[in-house]
């Protein structure tokens, strides 16, 4: 994975995401809480992709923007209907170039997207960067998954995600415990050939999350198990977690 970029994910997966994972996370639960953390104010989506939650906030009026890596990802979001109309960015989420400090009531980042920036690093500098372009009492929303508890040696694993006539689907995936990177492959067979999707990923609990949070400027406000305020479960498989944005000491 040493030629991976911030690019690499979105380039690979655009053709296929919006058939894969139109329904992986809660879009009316989460246009319901952006639209009230907003009040009227700008958002801006980390990740914008195709534009899954994007495009609904804009139908609720939020007044929405995004930024996204893979120019793939953003052409496929401006040939929807709306889509033309919400303002993208391409660029990477660690840097955020080209957004303006100080223009944004919120910034989130929806269903494990977060987690795409593979480095403790590169998460450090998003959050940096979100606390410069957020408003004085501006909000960061992340959901993310929580981690199993695992053995202390990396795993590899191979599973069967689909078998057809003409095609199969196998995803291959690796673990690091010592530095919480996973590292996979979507591998589709076919007739045509082999079609490789890589993805990548560092996962962190949420008391890690809070704390890389924190020395960005960051304070817990509430953290729920979804979108519409469930009670959280630390033994659930995701939490949606909400900071304030404080002054750097």
């Amino acid at each position: 994975m040493d030629s991976y970029r911030a690019d690499t994910y979105g380039e690979a997966f655009a053709d296929v995401y919006d058939r894969w994972y139109d329904g992986v996370s809660d879009i009316d639960g989460t246009v319901a809480t952006i639209g009230r953390l907003a009040n009227g104010r700008p958002v801006l989506e980390l990740g914008v992709g195709t534009g899954r939650l994007a495009l609904p906030l804009a139908a609720e009026g939020v007044p929405v923007s995004g930024i996204d890596a893979s120019p793939s990802m953003i052409e496929r979001l401006r040939a929807k209907p709306g889509g033309a109309d919400i303002h993208v960015v391409v660029g990477d989420m660690a840097v955020l170039d080209d957004i303006e400090v100080s223009s944004y009531a919120v910034v989130f980042a929806a269903f494990n997207t977060f987690f795409n920036l593979p480095t403790e690093a590169t998460q450090a500098a998003c959050l940096a960067r979100v606390h410069d372009v957020l408003v004085p009492d501006g909000r960061l929303a992340i959901e993310a998954f929580l981690p199993s508890p695992e053995p202390a040696a990396p795993e590899g694993r191979l599973e069967v995600r689909g078998v057809e006539i003409d095609r199969v689907l196998l995803t291959a995936t690796w673990r690091d415990p010592h530095t919480n990177i996973v590292a996979g492959q979507h591998l589709e067979l076919s007739a045509d050939g082999i079609r490789l999707r890589p993805w990548l990923l560092r996962y962190s609990t949420p008391d890690s999350l809070d704390a890389l949070a924190s020395r960005a400027g960051f304070d817990l406000e509430s953290r729920h198990a979804g979108w519409r305020g469930e009670p959280f479960d630390p033994d659930g498989g995701r939490h949606v977690s909400i900071y304030r944005r404080t002054t750097i000491p």
